[in-house]
């Protein structure tokens, strides 16, 4: 398989594109690109840089890269919303980092786009690191791609109001249960009623798909980061001390139930944070990427770092 190796995403800034060094000037450049959609494909992602742009100017950025942002709905990382379909990236403790994934690939829709905004630049650390997934598939072993290939079942146990992980109200972004219900008729998943007002799910999907514009074939899941090998033996020992497997907030196995062996979760979350690029952040720098072509993730830092995330189909 050819893995490319030398993929870093573009970037742009005010001198790149001959425009003044502000969010009017990121926007005038915008408006005369005459395919976004196939800049995105062909370079996968895209950095803005030097614009200053500020967070009162961010939607009419955002309105111009994202045109149709979507709401969290069945997002799994706890996040806050601070606007219209603007959330925060995931809040995790800052001295870890956050794996490599596709947003929602555990969903039967995801995201084509995402933008990240810098709303205010860590102290030290703090990188957005991005990998080429045909790199990531590549760098893979033979035999954990050929195990995935036939895809995974995600499980989810999401509580009514109080417990481990998130609620199905926080999930769904809503308190009635027959929008939940819709949603996840439509999206093909099992789904069953618990009598603490707890909601089971379960959900088959792909591991490996093909981009449908480049038609490249990418890894795409989320198997690492909802098996609890990835959350090291003492936390996972943690877990399995107070509640049953089938019991955890999220779980995932091959499609028949078997499940997938813990040195192939670590070799897919290793080998990608080893893999990828990072994209350091300074204060009002944007990152545009392809949700399918291009994964991301967190490094760990220091100080106040707040970057903010929207997403389109």
């Amino acid at each position: 398989m050819e893995i490319n190796v030398s993929w870093s995403p573009a970037e742009f800034t005010p001198a790149d594109t001959g425009t003044e060094a502000t969010a009017r000037g990121l926007a005038g450049h915008l408006n005369s690109l005459p395919d976004l959609g196939g800049l995105l494909a062909r370079e996968k992602a895209l950095v803005f840089r030097g614009f200053g742009v500020g967070r009162a100017e961010l939607d009419e950025v955002m309105d111009l890269l994202l045109p149709n942002r979507l709401a969290y709905v069945h997002g799994n990382s706890p996040r806050t919303k601070v606007g219209s379909n603007v959330y925060t990236s995931t809040e995790y403790p800052a001295e870890y980092s956050i794996s490599m994934h596709n947003e929602m690939s555990y969903a039967h829709q995801w995201p084509a786009r995402l933008l990240f905004f810098c709303e205010t630049a860590p102290t030290t650390g703090g990188a957005t690191p991005v990998i080429d997934g045909t790199r990531w598939l590549g760098c893979l072993d033979p035999e954990v791609r050929e195990a995935f290939a036939g895809g995974v079942r995600y499980s989810q146990n999401l509580h009514g109001g109080m417990g481990l992980g998130k609620s199905w109200q926080a999930t769904f972004e809503t308190e009635e249960r027959d929008r939940v219900e819709a949603f996840l008729s439509d999206s093909g998943a099992d789904w069953k009623w618990l009598p603490d007002d707890s909601l089971r799910v379960s959900q088959l999907r792909p591991a490996i798909i093909r981009h449908p514009v480049t038609g490249d074939e990418v890894w795409f899941n989320q198997a690492d980061q909802w098996h609890p090998a990835s959350l090291g033996d003492d936390t996972a020992a943690a877990l399995a001390a107070i509640m049953p497997a089938e019991q955890l907030p999220q779980a995932v196995t091959f499609p028949d139930g078997s499940p997938i062996p813990d040195e192939y979760v670590i070799q897919v979350r290793d080998r990608g944070l080893d893999n990828a690029v990072d994209v350091d952040w300074h204060t009002g720098d944007l990152l545009l990427i392809d949700n399918v072509l291009v994964g991301h993730g967190r490094r760990p830092f220091t100080g106040p770092r707040r970057v903010l995330v929207a997403m389109s189909d």
